[in-house]
């Protein structure tokens, strides 16, 4: 079959949008038709990337509708509504079993290829990888079915796409891989579609200070909207305050959500943490090996600091994706606030645009035809 998708063809390109031709599902796979995609930083990096293959199909948020499925796909069948998870479960690997499924072994790597190595997407003579094994900006797409996780169908699918990624990773950062307590101070530096989801997770837990360090006014405003205590343009009014409020004790955890993250937003997030406290990476650099932790070694150990990677925010899709809808459904978290612009697929390129100028808490791209 045709489908029409947005694509990176090379290192440094801006994304195009084109028509591919899209294989059926093999064994242990799904043709979904997309409804929803969110614009996440995490595809843009893409273009930067040093280790990337291209040409890709982008996107790796997003909800649809199952309309094939291949041998051996059991949990699933057409008609169904769905979100894909970047974050494939196969159950059985040593990560899986081990209740680590945020690492499964099935999980995609930069290549963009099927689990066997082949690919889905063709056009031009090419072979086209798929961001994250999925590639949602294309209104078709074949995916794994340890991808795919069932919803109900009066489930919003704009809201279900953002379940896909930046929800999960940024609540589970906070609540899983912090371990937010009752009454600790939490910092959390950017609050795009990600951060707002870790203040989120702080809040839930039961945070005495969240405290959000943004420059754009608009995320600031957000932010407390989502429940910050306190917003700040940049780390040093932060530390100031917090130092104060603490008594000079600093920050329980840090989280650091930027768009980009680099040597000196980690440096901050160190300074403002107290001895014995957290500190979580989530956000990304558009080269990915880029060396952005580079931390006083002595006072990491003599003051017991942790400095942690987190990946989905250490969630289980296949748990805490229902266990998030069920908050959602229950006004216990927001999302459709987290929604602040659609966008067709020929207008991905102002999408990013909109996200690169602050414009943006997530954005989303709406299929149509």
């Amino acid at each position: 079959m045709r489908t029409r998708a947005a694509v990176l063809t090379g290192p440094g390109q801006d994304w195009d949008v084109v028509d591919l031709k899209l294989d059926e599902p093999r064994e242990g796979e799904v043709l979904l038709r997309l409804e929803v995609a969110g614009l996440c930083h995490s595809d843009e990096h893409l273009k930067h990337s040093d280790d990337a293959r291209f040409p890709v199909v982008g996107g790796h948020e997003g909800a649809g509708v199952v309309e094939m499925v291949g041998a051996g796909v059991s949990h699933v069948r057409p008609g169904d509504h769905v979100i894909c998870s970047f974050i494939p479960v196969c159950g059985h690997c040593r990560w899986c079993s081990t209740g680590r499924t945020f690492l499964c072994d099935q999980s995609p790597d930069l290549v963009g290829a099927m689990r066997d190595g082949s690919f889905r997407f063709h056009g031009g003579g090419l072979d086209f990888g798929a961001m994250d094994s999925l590639g949602t900006f294309s209104r078709h797409a074949v995916i794994s079915a340890n991808s795919c996780v069932p919803i109900d169908k009066d489930v919003p699918f704009g809201v279900a796409a953002l379940l896909s990624c930046c929800v999960p990773t940024g609540w589970g950062a906070a609540v899983r891989v912090a371990d937010v307590r009752p009454g600790d101070v939490v910092v959390v530096f950017g609050c795009g579609g990600v951060g707002c989801n870790a203040v989120q997770g702080a809040v839930g837990a039961g945070a005495g200070q969240v405290v959000v360090i943004d420059p754009v006014p608009a995320k600031r405003d957000f932010a407390l909207c989502m429940g910050a205590t306190a917003v700040y343009a940049d780390a040093g009014s932060a530390a100031d305050e917090i130092a104060r409020s603490t008594r000079g004790v600093g920050s329980d955890i840090a989280i650091v959500t930027a768009g980009v993250v680099d040597a000196q937003i980690v440096s901050s997030a160190f300074g403002i943490t107290r001895k014995g406290g957290t500190i979580v990476l989530i956000g990304a650099h558009d080269r990915s090996t880029e060396m952005t932790v580079k931390l006083p070694g002595t006072l990491l150990t003599v003051e017991s600091k942790r400095v942690v990677g987190s990946l989905y925010g250490g969630c289980n899709p296949r748990s805490d994706i229902p266990l998030l809808l069920r908050m959602y459904q229950e006004g216990k978290i927001l999302l459709d606030e987290l929604i602040s612009a659609e966008y067709q697929l020929d207008e991905i390129r102002q999408g990013y645009a909109d996200m690169h100028a602050g414009k943006n808490v997530r954005g989303v791209v709406v299929h149509n035809g």
